[in-house]
């Protein structure tokens, strides 16, 4: 690896310092351009026909009155898709049952066939000549059913005699998961001196993505060629599934466009079935149809987060030390299973289960279940954030059962510095951190010693005030991802990648990165991630807080390449040995020499120059794939005070302060954005948020009216400050931070309103936290 001395001063755009987003100015004044920006000369539009039921079978569709309406073009059904022999939504991930068996993935196209399992389901598809002509034939299609018993309780779902919803998935079973010990772990909770158990209820989100989904398909019959507008977590993920899974065509005949993306969360990383739709009908009218959802429809069309009830014990000894952690429990799937499947209510959970503490034995079991709901898939987290809010709340527990102050249980089993790497029981080795120096940090920094009089403050004003302390350390997704650096004939420098930015800031790292390491000029750099044709191998997508380790490394690897082929060039352009040729800051010198050339101008005279002898690369141009850096762990230390008001139950957040560990720090000031977005998130499940069913299925929190959302006056400002230990398993140091806000923000905000509430002999609460619930809870605990 060539090594790039920096100056002892940083420059201006050089890593670790707080550049503005590159896109904010043209965001901010209008300039994005979403999918539903995006037109096409001819288009048709499509609506979808939904089941309006939870379960059942479809008996008849009559859609006659409506293909007589005006503009309607044409109106498709799951008989339709399958007889064309349309595929499957795929869903392929490494999770084995028990018994080594794959997990369930039942049959779904793009319309339901024969029957319907959850409210929402396309049924059908109409196409008019206007949005609002598809509309309302859409809703002159008549469906008759043959309503079926349902099921959508996470723990229900897996009871004797309740509906099945797929005769490939007995008792409703997609996965039943396991990882750990269990006789180990079951002997080291025989010897413990105490037992802490614990039951958590992880509620259903809704992801609420502030831009909806939208689909353009365009279909070229000359070349038998897709083209699908639509917002993605990276293109060539779609586009694989589209080609291969779906359409079962070359690759090569699937282009993939994903422009400006307005918040993702993990919802729009896998493929839905709405573009097969889109795409479908495109190809069968040779002409573009655009679908965008509005609002309502996203609340059954996009897929939810979350959902679990999980049972914990953590076994210790007389002094507090923990001896082994036992985890059971179910997750709710929904109806079917996602691009991401089972393994954020399963192995996520597992993967991140232990934490930053010394616990040597682990025994983890989860079924994952079918219900008639809406399915669920990552939503931003997709398990780690659960996986500390079950852990913080057990330590929480634990030390009020024993008497222990909670800061020194925590204390007493954090994995030591000089423990590195450390091997958890639950197969994660960690490469780095200095837990409890992060720990004692945040603790001064929140002023943690002055509480006892703060809280006597609020007594004297009859509220409650409470405080907490929540460690968290997360798996974060490794390395691979292309990196593809283009120098252009008008100056600029294209750097094609397939890591997308859906609002997660990666443009401005990524062109520092380069910046620093190569001395290309931050201005001319333009990052390309939104187009497929311009993608090679490698190209992979965002998610799981991968994109630094995989596409930040690969930048440096490319630049590394660069580099090298800048020193033949530059060699043989200022007549000098290859050997002394020297690289600095952007610019190749002949040691002991003032020649020099800078790489812009070394690009262009390799563009401009012909017959180049043999040896002495044509171009700089350089691509590199960066995969072989594993997961990383990012971990933290967040503390939250909070008031509670008894004659109303409001919760109000006073104080909000973490302390990180990122590794190096590309750009402090998008890392804190992405912390302070999490923090909110996690807030919002915790205080308010809350997705209901009724018995029979209905949504009855399908719109802004009754599924509440965080606002700003639910926060306060948050302190945040990072202490950062180098990551040592890739080359730039970085761990992630996409997902680390709400890590601890669940915890931390539960443990402080459960402080609070303590007084008042209430030592269990599951969220959401609201002011009614709080109220009743405070009115029983009085009686």
């Amino acid at each position: 690896m060539n090594e790039i001395s920096n100056p002892d001063i940083p420059l201006q755009f050089d890593i670790g310092q707080p550049v503005p987003r590159t896109e904010d100015t043209r965001l901010l004044t209008g300039g994005g351009e979403y999918t539903d920006d995006t037109n096409i000369d001819g288009q048709a539009y499509l609506w979808f026909v939904r089941s309006t039921i939870a379960h059942g079978d479809i008996k008849s569709i009559d859609s006659a009155a409506a293909a007589a309406m005006p503009g309607v073009l044409a109106i498709y059904t799951g008989a339709d898709l399958r007889a064309d022999g349309i595929g499957n939504i795929p869903s392929g991930l490494p999770l084995k049952n028990r018994d080594g068996s794959g997990y369930i993935v039942p049959p779904r196209t793009g319309l339901a066939v024969g029957r319907v399992r959850h409210v929402g389901e396309p049924i059908a598809a109409v196409i008019a000549e206007t949005a609002i002509q598809a509309r309302e034939a859409a809703e002159a299609v008549t469906v008759m059913f043959n309503e079926l018993p349902v099921v959508t309780g996470t723990e229900e779902a897996g009871k004797d005699g309740v509906p099945q919803l797929h005769e490939e998935a007995p008792g409703n079973v997609c996965l039943d998961f396991f990882v750990g010990d269990a006789e180990a772990t079951e002997k080291a909770f025989a010897t413990a001196a105490h037992v802490t158990s614990l039951r958590i209820d992880n509620t259903r989100m809704v992801v609420n993505a502030m831009e909806p989904r939208s689909v353009i398909g365009d279909y070229d019959k000359a070349t038998e060629r897709f083209t699908i507008h639509m917002p993605t977590q990276g293109v060539m993920g779609p586009k694989a599934v589209m080609a291969k899974a779906i359409f079962k065509v070359d690759p090569a005949k699937v282009r993939v466009i994903s422009n400006d993306v307005g918040g993702s969360f993990g919802m729009k990383g896998a493929a839905f079935i709405e573009p097969v739709s889109v795409l479908y009908a495109a190809r069968k009218l040779n002409r573009p149809v655009k679908w965008t959802a509005d609002r309502s429809e996203s609340f059954v069309a996009d897929h939810q987060g979350r959902d679990s009830v999980i049972y914990a014990d953590l076994a210790l000894d007389k002094d507090g030390n923990f001896l082994g952690l036992r985890v059971g429990g179910v997750g709710n799937v929904g109806a079917y299973v996602t691009g991401m499947g089972p393994a954020p209510m399963t192995n996520v959970i597992c993967r991140n289960l232990i934490s930053v503490y010394k616990t040597p034995n682990f025994a983890y079991g989860t079924k994952a279940l079918f219900s008639n709901t809406v399915p669920t898939g990552p939503y931003r987290g997709a398990g780690r954030p659960e996986s500390k809010y079950i852990m913080e709340q057990l330590v929480d527990k634990a030390a009020r059962e024993m008497g222990i102050d909670r800061v020194e249980l925590r204390r007493k089993n954090l994995i030591p510095p000089d423990a590195f790497p450390w091997k958890a029981p639950n197969g994660q080795t960690y490469d780095s951190g200095e837990f409890e120096a992060l720990m004692d940090a945040v603790l001064e920094r929140a002023d943690w010693a002055g509480f006892e009089s703060r809280r006597a403050e609020s007594a004297a004003k009859g509220k409650l005030r409470g405080i907490s302390v929540a460690n968290y350390l997360e798996n974060t997704g490794g390395a691979g991802e292309l990196i593809d650096i283009r120098f252009r004939a008008d100056g600029t420098v294209a750097m094609i990648t397939g890591a997308k930015d859906m609002g997660t800031s990666h443009r401005t790292p990524f062109m520092q990165i380069l910046s620093e390491r190569l001395g290309v000029p931050y201005e001319k750099i333009e990052v390309i991630q939104n187009d497929s044709d311009l993608m090679s191998a490698g190209a992979g997508g965002s998610g799981g807080s991968k994109t630094l380790v995989g596409a930040g490394n690969a930048i440096v690897d490319a630049a590394n390449g660069i580099i090298d082929l800048g020193r033949k060039a530059a060699a043989h352009m200022l007549e000098a040995a290859e050997v002394d040729i020297e690289f600095h800051r952007g610019t190749f010198t002949v040691a002991g020499t003032d020649r020099s050339v800078n790489v812009m101008d070394l690009a262009q005279y390799l563009r401009e120059t012909g017959n180049l002898p043999d040896g002495v690369p044509t171009s700089l141009d350089h691509k590199a794939v960066h995969d072989t850096s594993p997961s990383t762990f990012p971990n933290g230390c967040h503390v939250c005070e909070v008031e509670i008001e008894p004659e109303t139950g409001l919760v109000e957040i006073l104080r909000y302060t973490v302390v990180d560990d990122f590794g190096v720090v590309v750009n402090p000031l998008v890392v804190e954005g992405q912390v302070h977005g999490g923090i909110a998130q996690g807030i919002g499940q915790i205080l308010v948020e809350q997705t209901v069913y009724d018995e029979s299925g209905q949504l009855l929190t399908g719109s802004y009216m009754d599924y509440a959302m965080p606002r700003a006056d639910d926060m306060c400002s948050f302190d945040f400050s990072t202490r950062n230990v180098p990551c040592v398993t890739n080359p730039l140091g970085v761990k992630g931070c996409g997902e680390a806000g709400n890590g601890a923000s669940m915890p931390s905000v539960m443990n402080a309103i459960l402080d609070a509430l303590s007084v008042r002999g209430i030592t269990h609460f599951d969220a959401p936290a609201t002011p009614h619930r709080i109220w009743q809870a405070l009115r029983k605990a009085n009686k």
